[in-house]
């Protein structure tokens, strides 16, 4: 009997240990549904009116689709504001440079540009911050160390009212493959494979190699970033390579789903938000395109998509438009539409890139305001939560900008 008044009473009191309140828009006190609540590290939901309750946690974490992130200690009325980052990229080079990181701050000031993409973990496999990671220490990820104190970057960024997304190169890492060669995907004589830039990839079917691309991830999270973005989350585009598994549709986008379902339950904590990087013609496509990406499968693990929706980039064209960059609008707004009718989500689940650099596969035509504000009108038309503009370069000006 005593054991049983004793246990009642733990349940009392876990279930009494509860927080509950309303996520409304700041503009019009409209409750948001299925907003994201973290509490004591884990995802909750908000009703169709907004509402939730949770266990009690000393901050309460909360985003949606659509709004900024924001910390709470206490329950009752949460207001979120409704924000669409318009975003530039710039490598971790660009980043540190006085000159372009000059310029794209002063784009900031001048245009509607609020919103800025930078490399954490670069394309060669690189940790642009400092980092107290045993494997990247170890492999040589540390070589190039571009953000000493990488808290002190992003709450700087923060007081400009910049925000502020970590761009996570995923599977393509030449220091990794090279210290665990095991992990690496094999061409078909069993050797290790080598992209056309000669360099290695991470093989996704490999569960291993997960923890190290994580806890880099969750560093930036920790660093204050407020969106992880996880590029080259796929398989390399190549033939006759090897995995760990069958190379069939079903194993690469179990693994590609897989991972970002475990990038997900690892950055839950940190209330980031979380996007993928996935190719155009994935949008047009039921299949995989032989890369582990399909649409309605990633997007259940995310909480943003992003085609990469460059006209140069469609070297076949699309139906009806073989010169994709003669027809900008239409390569935008029917590429997202695509995507949208296979992952049932909302235009607001999709943030694309689109292209502000010269014509490399048609007519090699500038890219300048025409082109890219066709870009982002169609971007606009349909409704998604922002864009980013990509210049490998890093150069951008006004043109095509509010």
């Amino acid at each position: 009997m005593r054991a049983l008044l004793v246990l009642a009473a733990t349940i009392s009191l876990t279930w009494g240990a509860l927080i509950s309140g309303t996520i409304l828009d700041k503009n019009t006190s409209k409750p948001i549904a299925n907003a994201i609540i973290i509490s004591q590290g884990k995802e909750y939901r908000s009703d169709c009116n907004g509402s939730f309750k949770v266990p009690s946690s000393p901050i309460i974490g909360v985003r949606a689709v659509g709004y900024e992130r924001k910390f709470y200690k206490n329950g009752g009325k949460m207001y979120l504001n409704p924000f669409n980052p318009k975003a530039l990229y710039l490598s971790s080079f660009g980043a540190t440079s006085s000159k372009l990181m000059g310029n794209a701050k002063e784009l900031i000031k001048s245009t509607e540009i609020n919103a800025l993409v930078i490399d954490m973990k670069m394309d060669r496999g690189q940790i642009a911050f400092k980092t107290a990671n045993p494997i990247a220490n170890s492999i040589g990820a540390q070589d190039v160390i571009l953000f000493k104190d990488i808290k002190k970057f992003v709450a700087d960024l923060h007081k400009e009212k910049i925000y502020v997304i970590a761009r996570i190169v995923s599977f393509k890492d030449t220091p990794y493959v090279t210290a665990y060669p095991a992990m690496g995907v094999k061409a078909a004589n069993g050797s290790l494979f080598k992209d056309k830039e000669g360099l290695y990839w991470i093989d996704p079917s490999r569960k291993e190699p997960r923890e190290y691309i994580l806890n880099i991830a969750a560093e930036a999270a920790s660093a204050g970033f407020d969106e992880i973005q996880f590029d080259y989350v796929r398989f390399p585009d190549a033939k006759g390579v090897k995995f760990s598994v069958e190379n069939s549709q079903a194993e690469r986008v179990k693994a590609i789903s897989g991972f970002l379902e475990a990038a997900r339950a690892r950055l839950t904590p940190y209330n980031v938000f979380i996007s993928a990087d996935i190719f155009g013609y994935v949008s047009w496509h039921n299949a995989d395109i032989e890369i582990g990406q399909r649409v309605d499968a990633l997007s259940p693990y995310v909480d943003y998509l992003s085609p990469m929706l460059y006209p140069s980039g469609f070297n076949a064209g699309i139906p009806g438009h073989p010169d994709p960059v003669k027809a900008n609008y239409e390569v935008v707004k029917q590429s997202l539409d695509k995507a949208l009718e296979k992952s049932a989500t909302s235009p607001k689940s999709y943030r694309p890139w689109l292209q502000a650099f010269r014509d490399y596969a048609f007519d090699r035509r500038i890219y300048g305001a025409k082109e890219i504000r066709e870009q982002i009108s169609a971007s606009e038309a349909f409704g998604s939560c922002g864009w980013i503009l990509w210049n490998p370069r890093n150069v951008y000006s006004s043109d095509g900008l509010k």
